[in-house]
């Protein structure tokens, strides 16, 4: 690991800074967080948002997807951008790690030959070393493992979010999808110990989390490796017993192995969200098999019934391929059956792409462009009307929403906030009139602690990043809702939490204004939270 003095310019001995760049999926936006911990526990600092919109830091590190036709065009965009950047800015560096880099190794540095550091998924820990030999050696520097060196949880994090955290409970993958990469590049599934997840599951809530998310390539499979097939079950169940954690939500479970234990847990256990991620990828059973998905349709919606059985509110989402090789028109009649029939709140649609690697960039019956774009369109406007349907049920209703970080959906009278509801739909919602100086917005990020919401006398009424609100949904949309309730005098209440006194204290050190001695949550650091190895609680 370097230590701080590696990590400053020797001109004038000031903290290099850095900025990551993540693209892609939720496992890269945690190792993204991994990342930026690693590189402010050498040293060096994050660049400030006018830096990193201009392009003025001195690293940055570009966080890879590889799963996408388009992740290298991607890739190369950003590259290509940041060329003329570095040329007119001696000692930046630029790195580039995850998926894609993992794939294409050496590739990256000869098609982009101003690039300095190239990592892959299984030595995130090197980032640093790799940054400092590059600098010393005047050379760019490729090391790619081949396997997993460090389980990624043990290293250092710099949480994006105070109120909200990924904790992996898994890494890799053991199936074998035709259409898939990410078992090549990240490797067969290792699992974490129960105790080490909950650690850092408690680790979490003590700094001010109230939601957490598990996630794994195929979270319901955890426990294979140590021989438990019911540990992700007694797993939710074990989160339902720490204090102070309000929420808990997964990602991705695979519809194979999804059993009725953990139906079971998801129900009786009162913090797991009623929302489920559940990919479908086809609805057809022969493109099924093409795509080596172990499961068939009927099995699909039998594990959607039994879920709204015991949560018949919770808000399932999907991912669908469309144009898969070989994919008849029949066939994409099935997909629109089974969606239909599925009621998703929201779907993530990809149009097929090949990837090469993979079985199927091989198959025969790889289809025109024209005939995927079409059948993606007719997905697409069956999914928004089902999405509208499914949003419209909720008008009416009563939602508790865990407010987020930065703006919401404005207009000049409302300047509303957003959050999400505890089935994890966006939501939102305006302000009492008064809260808020008339024509005035709340900043994404305090500008100075003269935010009302970091103010010692703080308006009962104005909700932090972190606080609860509980509103009434007064329209919909089919990607959000609308509460405006607040507007006629209706629903409206705040419930403080330890997490928005977190968000509170976190800014203000961040602001020069020290902590909330009034605060009741334990402070968030301003730099990484460092979680170490995780132990068990005595």
């Amino acid at each position: 690991m370097t230590t701080p003095s590696a990590a400053t310019t020797p001109a004038d001995g000031a903290a290099r800074t850095y900025v990551v760049r993540t693209l892609g999926c939720q496992m890269n936006v945690h190792d993204s967080e991994h990342m930026a911990g690693m590189l402010e526990q050498a040293g060096y600092t994050r660049a400030s948002a006018a830096d990193e919109a201009a392009d003025r830091a001195d690293v940055v590190v570009i966080n890879t997807c590889a799963v996408r036709e388009n992740a290298a065009t991607r890739l190369y965009g950003n590259l290509g951008q940041l060329a003329s950047r570095k040329a007119g800015r001696p000692g930046m560096q630029i790195a580039v790690g995850g998926c894609l880099a993992q794939k294409d190794r050496g590739e990256i540095v000869d098609r982009a030959p101003w690039v300095d550091v190239v990592f892959g998924t299984h030595n995130l820990d090197a980032l640093p070393v790799l940054l400092e030999r590059a600098r010393h050696n005047e050379a760019a520097q490729v090391e790619i493992a081949e396997s997993l060196q460090v389980f990624p949880s043990t290293l250092p994090t710099r949480r994006e979010s105070v109120y909200a955290g990924w904790v992996s409970i898994s890494v890799g993958c053991n199936n074998t999808c035709t259409f898939c990469i990410v078992p090549h590049l990240r490797g067969k599934e290792r699992d974490r110990r129960p105790g080490e997840v909950l650690a850092e599951v408690r680790a979490l809530v003590d700094a001010g989390a109230v939601e957490v998310t598990l996630l794994g390539q195929n979270v319901n499979s955890y426990g294979v490796e140590f021989g438990d097939r019911g540990a992700f079950a007694k797993l939710l169940r074990a989160c339902g017993e720490i204090d102070g954690l309000e929420r808990v939500r997964f990602t991705s479970p695979h519809p194979a192995a999804f059993t009725d234990d953990v139906i079971e847990a998801m129900a009786d256990t009162p913090n797991v969200m009623p929302q489920l991620h559940m990919p479908l990828q086809s609805g057809s059973d022969r493109v099924l098999r093409a795509m080596r998905r172990s499961y068939r349709s009927e099995k699909f919606l039998g594990i959607l019934e039994r879920v709204r059985a015991v949560m018949p509110d919770a808000a399932i989402t999907t991912d669908i391929i469309v144009g898969f090789p070989g994919e008849t028109e029949e066939d994409f009649a099935e997909t629109l059956r089974v969606v239909e029939a599925s009621r998703f709140s929201s779907a993530f649609m990809f149009q097929y792409s090949p990837r090469p690697g993979t079985p199927a960039a091989t198959m025969d019956g790889q289809l025109p462009k024209e005939v995927v774009q079409e059948r993606f369109e007719r997905l697409l406007a069956l999914q928004e009307r089902i999405g509208a349907e499914e949003s419209a049920a909720r008008t009416g209703r009563t939602v508790e929403v865990l407010v987020a970080e930065g703006s919401g959906k404005k207009d000049g009278v409302t300047h509303r906030l957003s959050g999400r509801a505890r089935d994890n739909r966006l939501v939102h919602l305006a302000l009492p009139a008064g809260v808020l100086p008339d024509g005035t917005a709340l900043a994404d990020q305090p500008a100075s602690l003269a935010d009302p919401r970091l103010a010692d006398d703080l308006d009962a009424r104005l909700p932090r990043p972190g606080d609860m609100v509980t509103v009434e949904v007064t329209r919909a949309a089919p990607h959000h809702l609308i509460a405006d309730s607040a507007l006629d005098g209706g629903t409206y209440a705040v419930r403080r939490t330890r997490s928005g006194d977190a968000w509170a204290d976190r800014e203000r050190t961040r602001l020069g204004g020290g902590e909330n001695e009034h605060g009741h949550g334990a402070p968030a650091p301003d730099g990484p939270v460092v979680l170490g190895m995780p132990t068990l609680r005595r």
